[in-house]
């Protein structure tokens, strides 16, 4: 059982790979770390929970939404390598997604859908003849939770619109 009390730590943690003090390095915190007393004898500690704006593709833990950075068509995430210098120094970096919220018009619903696609995936949409029928002809393996939901609204709609 955890007690009422909870005290906000910032970057708790190692400061750096050698453990000693100085800058920290590696992903920087969205928020307050918590540590909360169990009366069981001992601390619990939770991560920090992401602050981000609340939208398509969010899972929710907590009341809290939680935005993977993956493109909902293409499946890209992100990718980690080094950066090299010209001495040949490597410092571990990332490589981000071209992530862009984009709105598609769809016809059978009579509304606007907004999904979280990269710049590829905006054209892969595109080039199928908008998302309707890029959702509708796509197998659902080859879909993410998110879009296998919105197919769903519009095989619905579709199903009552002929009905």
């Amino acid at each position: 059982m955890v007690s009422f009390f909870a005290a906000p730590l910032w970057n708790r943690g190692p400061r750096n790979a050698c453990g000693k003090g100085g800058v920290a390095r590696g992903p920087r915190r969205r928020g307050p770390a918590v540590v909360a007393l169990d009366l069981a004898g001992g601390f619990r500690h939770t991560p920090p929970l992401s602050r981000g704006p609340t939208g398509s593709g969010a899972a929710y833990c907590l009341g809290m939404a939680f935005m993977a950075r993956r493109c909902a068509v293409t499946g890209k995430g992100v990718l980690s390598g080094n950066n090299v210098s010209h001495a040949n120094n490597k410092t571990r970096r990332r490589f981000l997604p071209n992530l862009q919220e984009s709105s598609f018009f769809s016809d059978v619903l009579a509304a606007q859908i907004r999904l979280r696609l990269t710049a590829n995936g905006i054209r892969t949409v595109e080039h199928n003849g908008g998302i309707d029928s890029y959702l509708l002809d796509t197998p659902d393996r080859k879909l993410t939770i998110e879009t296998i939901v919105i197919k769903r609204r519009l095989e619905k709609a579709k199903a009552k619109k002929a009905a």
